[in-house]
């Protein structure tokens, strides 16, 4: 039986479901999930017709869901060799699971990246760091993701230290970057958000020292204080991580940033960069899994709230094909 064309969602996270589905819900869309724990795949059938969204995260393997990396790869090749419309494909997963592959490509698009050197082995961690020799230093895992396993070096005696304690975490592809850590007069990154890689908005990340800065309602992290769904969440106290959706965004950079997605094929995603002393934007973050932090859209009253905006673009994509 021929099943009407439907929006399917790609994921491995139910927690993070939850807008989006709200969202397609608002706008009464057809949507199917296929969360990958669960979804068994028949390569020799057609895929149904629909659109297909990828949500697949950089940490996924921070919820144990090891397998997310290969069976996504394999679910999107197999829509695509059928001429699906797949959003944020199997090329975009590359670069979603790549930071070194997101700084070569960043770079050669003419964007000024944090200097950084690639360890592929934990034994070569010592001598790309007397390589960089840029004191202090972030310690990275390639495959990121809210910011877990990075480690701040003031010296090649912390560095040692750490490996001598076993407490650098091991990574999925053994791949490591050493890279500068950015001098900025701010006290915040930038995070743009672009949808149909187009535009939303700038939102200012207020960290208080913290790496972990997913802005998302819905974000599994280890440390509460830095959780933007913490009940102690304020807007007002100073000393709270804060979320600022900022009012006049850099839309020169935001327009270049845009062509950078069309030109690689990310149709939704975040990209965040940070300010140097020359107030220079050094971009060190791609983020094709973007979520929103509904409080900040809130108070900015903003018209482009960021789940809304991605499931008219699914529900628009679904008419233009099938209409």
């Amino acid at each position: 039986m021929n099943l009407l064309p439907k929006i399917y969602i790609i994921h491995e996270n139910e927690e993070w479901l939850t807008p989006l589905r709200l969202s397609l819900e608002k706008i009464n869309v057809d949507y199917e999930e296929w969360l990958l724990d669960t979804k068994l795949i028949n390569i020799e059938k057609k895929p149904p017709e629909g659109i297909f969204f990828s949500r697949m995260s950089a940490s996924n393997y921070t919820r144990n869901h090891f397998h997310s990396n290969q069976s996504t790869k394999i679910i999107l090749h197999w829509l695509e060799s059928y001429n699906r419309r797949v959003i944020n494909g199997s090329n975009v997963l590359n670069i979603e699971l790549s930071k070194s592959l997101q700084q070569i490509e960043l770079n050669k698009f003419g964007f000024k990246t944090p200097k950084t050197i690639i360890s592929v082995g934990k034994e070569k961690i010592i001598n790309a760091a007397k390589e960089l020799n840029i004191w202090p230093m972030l310690l990275k895992p390639n495959q990121g993701g809210k910011g877990l396993g990075i480690n701040l070096l003031n010296s090649i005696k912390d560095l040692e230290s750490l490996l001598k304690q076993d407490l650098i975490e091991s990574t999925l592809d053994n791949v490591w970057l050493l890279q500068e850590k950015i001098e900025t007069n701010d006290d915040f990154i930038t995070r743009m958000e672009f949808v149909d890689s187009s535009f939303l908005y700038s939102l200012n990340v207020f960290s208080q020292g913290s790496f972990e800065l997913c802005p998302a309602d819905a974000c599994e992290v280890n440390f509460d204080e830095f959780c933007p769904v913490n009940e102690q969440y304020n807007s007002d106290t100073k000393n709270e991580i804060k979320f600022i959706i900022e009012k006049k965004p850099d839309l020169e950079l935001a327009k270049r940033i845009g062509l950078f997605l069309q030109k690689h094929q990310i149709e939704v995603a975040g990209v965040e960069f940070i300010k140097n002393v020359n107030n220079e934007p050094i971009i060190y973050d791609i983020n094709t899994n973007t979520n929103y932090n509904l409080k900040a859209e809130d108070e900015a009253k903003t018209s482009k709230k960021g789940m809304d905006s991605i499931a008219q673009f699914l529900k628009n994509e679904l008419i233009r094909i099938y209409k």
